[in-house]
């Protein structure tokens, strides 16, 4: 920083001297508008007298003028010969001339002068931050909504030169410079803005000259609130008769308003039901009795933040219903084993406290070896280990919740062993019959059509190799296994009746005993083949 004065007075001495032509500048005085300045007289060597001493101010043309007006009280020279300025304004800067003359001198009327510059520093003024979109709270604090573009503008005013510094300072961060000018206004812009932008921001101005520094800060907040509706559940209470619901809403800044009540549908923009309570916090809670809960009833919990447009509240609800616990009312097992009684209770809401009971005076089952309680989600299980006659009989499994209270009644016969041994010999004696029954008719459906022709059951066997031969022809020589079949007489519509005869075709193992015998017994074959044989008459 020193440097860069150094560097802005040589400037200004220079450009000065370049103008007014004087040859150098003696010494720099700076003081700020509205302050008192005293400019050191002037001072011969030891070995000279000084006789006159005449303050003047030198200008731009490089000649000399009064150091004040006609009038003007403001400038006076001290009887130290100093010359005194009070209430410095931008006017009194300038070159400001000490001339004195010597005696005893060669010249008597050479003068010796000392030149002194005066500059007025003024500022930093009218130092501002502003930033915009935004929205003003009643106490001045600024808010923008996440997301947003948001644009950052500082500006002020010193003279002779200035330097504009916008600095930021978040939550979990130190004070640092955003951007840096030397002129009057400075911009800065954030696009998409996010609640790690939010904190403080500082407009600094420092005068170059007088090293004066002015900062306007201001605060700015921002909001926002989360996508995802609000989280509605209950929690469980020591009295089934009472119901504990709580919503919750995390992750909006500032904390949201949360309010409870019961549905009865939208009206257009505009909700519409009873209110129960109301509170601007991250988490809210109702507690409600038996006697406020209907079945089908709706509680909602609304959620309103400054971040969500009119008519865009994000809610939840939950729909009460009453437990139904479902499960096999009929269970039967074998004694001196071990069997599992199911009970499922998954609609209630709130959930329901399910437990298992035992007798129609419904006593509490105590866990132990003998009964064993386990829960799966919504499933209660009760294994009965070594199950004996005790046991048989009604259990219940009983759901509670604010709404209403249900029972399935579960009934448990127990057999004996003996009795379980009946039932599977008489279900495989069932089988058997079922099986042969089965066998039968498949074996009459196989040979239906010898059934049909008049072949009793006992033959079948025998006849599975006997041919149905059927002949139509007119040709009167026509013979089967060389015997000639009988051909009635002519129908009267001109047509012939054939008769067809069938013939047991011989086992393979007697085929060529019965060959042999053909050529010995010719009469005694020709008597069988002559004899009739069942026929069958069709009419062509």
């Amino acid at each position: 920083m020193e440097s860069v004065v150094t560097s802005v007075l040589l400037l200004l001495c220079v450009s000065a001297t370049a103008v007014s032509g004087v040859a150098s500048i003696d010494a720099v005085l700076t003081g700020a508008a509205g302050s008192n300045i005293t400019v050191p007289a002037c001072h011969p060597g030891s070995n000279i007298t000084m006789t006159t001493v005449t303050w003047s101010r030198v200008n731009a043309d490089g000649g000399t003028s009064g150091i004040s007006a006609p009038g003007e009280s403001r400038i006076t020279e001290l009887h130290g010969h100093e010359l005194e300025i009070q209430g410095l304004t931008p006017a009194d800067q300038g070159i400001y001339q000490c001339a004195y003359s010597t005696h005893p001198s060669p010249q008597p009327s050479n003068s010796v002068y000392t030149r002194y510059r005066l500059i007025v520093t003024s500022g930093p003024e009218n130092v501002s931050m502003s930033i915009e979109p935004v929205t003003a709270l009643s106490n001045g604090t600024l808010i923008v909504y996440r997301g947003s573009s948001v644009s950052f503008n500082c500006s002020g005013s010193s003279h002779p030169s200035q330097h504009l510094t916008l600095a930021f300072a978040g939550a979990s961060s130190s004070d640092h410079s955003l951007a840096s000018d030397s002129g009057s206004w400075l911009s800065y812009r954030i696009e998409n803005i996010q609640p790690s932008n939010q904190g403080l921001y500082s407009c600094r101005a420092h005068n170059n000259v007088s090293d004066q520094t002015v900062t306007k800060s201001t605060q700015l907040l921002v909001y926002y609130a989360p996508d995802r509706h609000p989280e509605c559940m209950w929690t469980p209470v020591a009295d089934p008769s009472h119901a504990l619901f709580n919503c919750t809403w995390f992750g909006a800044y500032p904390a949201p308003t949360l309010r409870w009540g019961e549905d009865q549908g939208d009206q257009g923009a505009h909700w519409m039901g009873h209110v129960y309570v109301t509170e601007t916090a991250e988490s809210l809670s109702l507690s409600m009795n038996r006697s406020l809960l209907s079945e089908g009833q709706t509680l909602r919990c609304m959620a309103k933040h400054l971040a969500l447009a009119p008519g865009k509240e994000k809610w939840c609800s939950l729909t009460l219903k009453p437990p139904y616990p479902q499960g096999e009312p009929l269970i039967t097992a074998l004694e001196k084993t071990s069997v599992t009684l199911t009970c499922t209770e998954d609609v209630s809401i709130p959930p329901a406290n399910t437990t298992w009971r035992k007798g129609l005076q419904q006593d509490n089952i105590v866990p132990g070896s003998k009964y064993v309680l386990t829960e799966e989600g919504p499933v209660l299980k009760l294994t009965i280990h070594n199950v004996t006659k005790d046991d048989e009989g009604v259990f219940f499994c009983r759901s509670e919740n604010p709404l209403n209270v249900s029972e399935l009644e579960v009934f448990l016969t127990v057999k004996t062993p003996s009795a379980f041994t009946g039932a599977v010999i008489g279900v495989f004696i069932a089988a058997l019959v079922l099986g042969l029954s089965a066998i039968v008719a498949k074996m009459l459906y196989s040979s239906r059509h010898r059934i049909c022709l008049g072949v009793g059951l006992g033959q079948i066997e025998d006849d599975q190799r006997e041919v149905l031969s059927l002949v139509d022809s007119d040709d009167d020589d026509i013979q089967i296994f060389q015997d000639a079949v009988p051909r009635l007489p002519p129908l009267t519509n001109g047509g012939h009746m054939t008769l067809a005869q069938i013939h047991q075709i011989p086992s393979s193992d007697h085929e060529d005993a019965e060959l042999g015998d053909t050529s010995s017994q010719p009469q005694e074959d020709t008597a069988q083949a002559e004899q009739p044989v069942d026929r069958v008459t069709y009419r062509f």
